[in-house]
């Protein structure tokens, strides 16, 4: 029983509490029955019969309890009529009370799971329908059946017509005499055994004949593009043959989709006209005057049962006469009684027969697991041997190639991966000033070169010019900032007389300490760029470290994806269940936007033509399939939510909103939106990847 039927089942139950009385709710004694008045009696025997009606209501135990009251009325109605009190007729109308909202919660639940049935199957269909892989496999799976269906039926008419079994029947030719076929859009015997659904509707694809050239046609005096064009024709034809199956089975697959949609359209529409009826149950179970309350309870359940019997899509037969009772009104219990006779022995019985057999002769279910595993069966252990052999026959090979594996990766993980994270860790451990040492050039380099134009400078100074210590000092300072006044005064004076200054003055000298200048400048440039190497020192190693971070990550998460999406787990459930209650918020905001235009089944009988205006309430269909999507989502936030947090929760408030019957359509549109933003981003609505068709055919039954 789903959630949604346990918590109207517990609703309910709040209303069905009787009048309390004087002498407590235990069975008198055979020596205190003696000593008390007959009413009396009534009233405790009606007391613990109301105690023993247990919930869950089957079936049977309404057909136990309904006997039972029966039987109480028969042989109490001389003594009821005149003596019974308020208290006793609260008493029979709350064991009434029950047992209608027994059957009525038996009835939702009933057809709930019809629905849900159906609309997991036509899903399942679905998936086979929408790749050429699961097609061409759903037709391997199925062979063996498909193939005993076709012996039998050549085996039948070959009874029936008094015709021994010979090799020479078994022909194309003797086939085609045996099984003639009088209309090319209807098959014959023979395809209908292979594809059983080709019985209720005609060929819905074509096959083209085009006839093979005979040999005159392929003469030398036929021209290229002649020839050319009955090569191409006879390709179609092949193409065609070999198509032909997967067409025949496609369409089998429409077939059933489009035959469980309206089997889960019917349950729907009357899921929704019962679940509608749910306040009404409710006022008659807590209206205060009994001869309302039993009036309210009789209209129910003639509602009930026409909803059922009316909206179920199936042929059922009619009531058998209900028991012969002393009085047959509406404030009274007999009128319930019948009603209810009518619908435990007939109505619903009946409709769960006729679904059954609706289901098993159109073949709408999934094949069974067996069905769906002998391929795999048959064919992987035979390929895991010769896998096994083949390896072991190659493993001096599949050792090597093991080995140069693990020598890539184990090289991968040291050099690429521990070693720069070794020198990320020494880079932040020592610092800016740990290693005084530069990457371009080193410090002593840059002071050697400056301290050497230092003492060109001075020499030429002191040789050139006659400083004194004092102007020396003076001069070191300014070369040590860069300035070489001094020297370029020098050398303007030279090339003056450049070749007098060339051969016996300072020219070369002051050319040659410019150039150490230029060497010292040069020098600074890189200890600059040094610097600014130095202080992104980090920086680069982590740079060189990423390219590895990303393959490990990638990885991993493949790995981690492979695992957890093949065994359908993961967070809050998986991406393919996620997935799956995306498509059902989407389901539910598409039915409060456009609303089928159905109709209640009572309602269609008298006004086969009303169309409900999107201004009035959810109409019976639409209100079903609400409630068949959210019964997925409750299931799926009771089994995949964390238990016990505001995830769930709130996650079920915003369900319980959508199933209430009080809500009308612009309100639960308002709940969809709402959760839309609350749980997309969490539950990850927005990043959902859709899986491939080929990945979603299972063999579950479930």
């Amino acid at each position: 029983m789903s959630t949604f039927v346990s918590h109207l089942e517990n609703s309910l139950s709040l209303s069905l509490i009787p009048p309390n009385a004087p002498g407590g709710t235990s069975t008198p004694s055979p020596s205190q029955t003696l000593q008390v008045p007959a009413h009396s009696q009534t009233k405790e025997s009606l007391r613990t019969f109301f105690l023993d009606l247990s919930p869950p209501t089957t079936l049977d135990s309404a057909r136990a309890a309904l006997t039972t009251l029966q039987e109480f009325e028969g042989d109490h109605v001389a003594t009821l009529a005149g003596s019974e009190d308020d208290e006793e007729v609260g008493l029979r109308r709350a064991i009434l009370g029950k047992i209608v909202a027994g059957l009525y919660v038996q009835s939702l639940n009933t057809f709930l799971e019809e629905a849900s049935r159906a609309d997991v199957e036509l899903e399942w269909w679905n998936d086979v329908a929408h790749s050429k892989i699961n097609l061409a496999m759903f037709l391997l799976q199925t062979l063996p059946g498909r193939v005993l269906n076709l012996s039998r039926t050549i085996l039948r008419t070959l009874q029936s017509q008094g015709i021994p079994l010979h090799p020479s029947v078994l022909t194309p030719t003797s086939l085609r005499r045996l099984f003639p076929s009088t209309n090319v859009l209807r098959p014959n015997a023979l395809t209908i055994s292979l594809f059983p659904y080709l019985k209720y509707q005609p060929y819905a694809i074509s096959l083209s004949h085009t006839p093979i050239p005979t040999t005159d046609k392929f003469s030398l005096e036929k021209e290229a593009s002649t020839l050319l064009k009955h090569i191409l024709s006879i390709t179609q034809t092949i193409k065609t043959l070999f198509d032909f199956p997967l067409s025949l089975t496609l369409n089998e697959c429409r077939f059933k989709r489009t035959e469980l949609e309206k089997i889960r359209n019917e349950r729907a529409e009357v899921l929704g006209g019962l679940a509608d009826l749910r306040n009404v149950l409710k006022q008659a179970l807590e209206e205060v005057n009994n001869e309302e309350g039993m009036i309210k309870l009789a209209l129910f359940a003639s509602q009930m049962q026409g909803i059922v019997r009316g909206g179920s899509g199936d042929s059922l037969p009619p009531p058998p006469p209900p028991p012969i009772l002393p009085t047959d009104t509406q404030t009274q219990p007999q009128g319930v009684l019948t009603t209810l006779y009518s619908f435990t022995y007939t109505t619903l019985p009946s409709h769960l027969t006729s679904h059954a057999s609706r289901l098993s002769t159109h073949n709408l279910l999934r094949p069974s697991r067996l069905t769906l595993l002998w391929p795999k069966l048959v064919f992987i252990p035979p390929l895991v041997l010769y896998g096994l052999s083949s390896a072991y026959t190659s493993r001096a090979s599949i050792q090597e190639m093991g080995n140069d594996i693990w020598e890539t990766v184990k090289g991968f993980w040291d050099g690429w991966l521990v070693a720069p994270l070794k020198d990320v860790v020494k880079t932040v451990r020592a610092g800016e000033s740990a290693d005084e040492g530069g990457v371009i050039i080193t410090r002593e380099s840059v002071k050697s070169d400056l301290d050497s134009l230092e003492r060109m400078t001075l020499s030429l100074a002191r040789d050139k010019l006659g400083y004194t210590p004092e102007q020396m000092n003076a001069l070191s300072q300014q070369i040590r900032v860069g300035d070489l006044t001094t020297v370029m005064q020098i050398y303007e004076d030279d090339i003056k007389t450049p070749l007098k200054s060339a051969i016996g003055g300072t020219l070369l000298r002051t050319l040659f300490v410019q150039v150490q200048k230029a060497k010292v400048d040069i020098d600074q440039a890189l200890s600059g760029i040094d610097k600014l190497l130095k202080s992104q020192e980090l920086t680069f190693a982590f740079v060189g470290v990423a390219p590895a971070f990303a393959i490990v990550y990638a990885s991993f998460g493949l790995l981690n994806s492979l695992y957890e999406g093949g065994r359908g787990r993961g967070l809050y459930g998986g991406k393919k269940r996620r997935m799956r209650v995306w498509s059902d918020i989407r389901r539910i905001e598409r039915l409060l936007i456009s609303q089928p235009r159905h109709v209640n089944p009572i309602q269609s009988i008298s006004q086969p033509h009303t169309i409900v205006s999107p201004t009035q309430a959810i109409p019976p269909l639409t209100s079903g399939l609400l409630l068949l999507s959210v019964t997925h989502l409750r299931n799926y936030a009771e089994t995949c939510l964390p238990p016990n947090s505001r995830l769930r929760q709130g996650f079920l408030e915003d369900v319980e909103d959508l199933e209430s019957s009080t809500l009308g359509r612009a309100e639960k549109l308002r709940v969809v939106d709402r959760m839309w933003r609350s749980w997309g981003k969490v539950l990850g609505w927005g990043r959902i990847v859709v899986v491939p068709s080929f990945l979603i055919l299972t063999v579950d039954n479930t």
